[in-house]
């Protein structure tokens, strides 16, 4: 089971990225741009969700757009919430138990492109050319 330590580690890669302690819980930013986070249950998200989100560890991180958002609920509701608010959108939130780990590095690079500037998604994509 994917845990929040799995994606500090993968947060803590990507350049310019920083991770905060929030009200709700832990948060990811680049360039003070929030990119993943760990869910709370708040009065605002649905109940059916809520109940969820109070009882496992959920994380939501942005995305490119609603309809990669719609794609990813309808391949796996069970691990892919409904939408919760339109706070932050467009994004997607999830189990944390349904993911793999390389999924999960996926959905967290891919939300820290959605916010980092050109410059650090360069220095990222060149510093993998080194590595691969």
């Amino acid at each position: 089971m994917a845990t929040l330590d799995d994606v500090r580690r993968i947060a803590g890669g990507l350049p310019g990225s920083e991770e905060r302690a929030t009200t709700g819980g832990a948060a990811w930013f680049v360039r003070n741009k929030l990119y993943a986070w760990e869910c709370h249950p708040w009065p605002s998200i649905p109940e059916d969700v809520r109940a969820i989100v109070a009882r496992e560890l959920v994380v939501a991180v942005r995305i490119a757009d609603k309809v990669d958002a719609l794609a990813l609920r309808e391949m796996q509701p069970d691990v892919f919430l409904p939408a919760t608010t339109a706070w932050s959108e467009p994004k997607v939130a999830f189990r944390m138990a349904g993911v793999d780990a390389d999924h999960l590095a996926e959905l967290v690079t891919e939300a820290w492109r959605t916010q980092a500037p050109q410059y650090l998604r360069r220095e990222f994509d060149a510093a993998g050319e080194v590595t691969a």
